[in-house]
């Protein structure tokens, strides 16, 4: 059946036709088209930039209570496009409902910054923010790294980096529909397949844009792809969310099953009739509400975060 056909009620008014991708010419103009855009974190939040980390970052607090947690965010795009501000809502929510201080984090971008540039960038922030906890009123045991798409892969190689690095880790990690795999750019069956919003191809460009390589290659750096690692074990609590629609459903669903076998806790919630970003796209919708209630209810539990409403 085609992916149109299955979506979920909720989802036929959004706007989910697949994007088309031609990075070479259009790079610069959804690049701008992002930063233009008009974005709010929504009533009862903070925002504010630094760059004292040495990458910018914007930081999302609650005027109301906070619960002494912090989440480190990384924002999607392919690993080419993207900025924090494409995040303020979801950001804004998680500081409003949760009372956290969000880090969303500004990082160089493919290809003119190609792997390790924006793990880099992601490494830099966390340390920022272990030594800025006690002036931003944060617990640096709670903690949590987290992201969508390709932020969610990047906040995965950044757990696992900082577990073979030693050092403070997180206490949680929130992956979001998370681009983990090289590999899956590389299965050219996978490129008539119909994939809504993001497809196999848009993929293979952002792939191939950070790793210098074509994807799919036999070997490649430490924490390049983090679905590449064999090692699980030792890594932070995870939540994993996608739809059944996604491009990403079969490499999300490996990684929670290998984290699962290394004695990671995991919960993974696999969305019916859901494509690839389907929440950014229709936050109102019922399903999408679900979607992040579940996020919420996760980092509650793992970073002992009140509801500061």
């Amino acid at each position: 059946m085609a992916p149109k056909a299955r979506l979920h009620p909720d989802l036929r008014r959004a706007p989910l036709a697949a994007l088309p991708f031609h990075w070479r010419w259009a790079l610069p103009l959804w690049r701008l088209a992002i930063r233009a855009a008009r974005t709010s974190a929504g009533p009862g939040v903070e925002v504010r930039e630094h760059a004292d980390a040495g990458v910018r970052v914007r930081v999302y607090r609650p005027l109301g209570e906070a619960s002494g947690a912090a989440l480190l965010w990384l924002h999607g795009g392919g690993l080419i496009v993207g900025a924090p501000p494409t995040d303020d809502g979801r950001c804004g929510a998680f500081a409003r409902e949760l009372g956290l201080t969000v880090v969303s984090v500004d990082y160089r971008l493919a290809p003119e910054h190609p792997f390790p540039a924006a793990l880099d960038d992601a490494l830099a922030t966390w340390a920022w923010l272990q030594r800025a906890a006690p002036e931003l009123g944060v617990d640096p045991r709670r903690v949590a790294v987290g992201g969508a798409s390709a932020g969610g892969g990047l906040a995965a190689s950044l757990a696992q980096r900082l577990r073979d690095e030693g050092g403070p880790q997180p206490a949680a990690q929130l992956l979001l529909y998370p681009m983990l795999d090289d590999r899956t750019a590389a299965r050219r069956e996978l490129d008539g397949a119909g994939h809504l919003v993001w497809h196999n191809r848009s993929n293979r460009a952002g792939w191939s844009a950070y790793l210098g390589v074509a994807p799919g290659a036999p070997e490649l750096p430490d924490h390049a792809a983090p679905a590449r690692r064999a090692d699980l074990r030792g890594l932070p609590p995870a939540w994993i969310g996608v739809g059944d629609l996604d491009l990403f459903l079969g490499e999300d669903r490996a990684y929670a099953e290998g984290l699962e076998r290394a004695g990671v806790p995991v919960a993974f919630d696999e969305v019916a009739g859901a494509p690839h970003g389907f929440d950014a796209l229709a936050p109102g919708a019922p399903l999408s509400r679900a979607f992040a209630a579940s996020q919420m209810a996760f980092l509650r539990e793992r970073l002992g975060a009140g509801d500061a409403r």
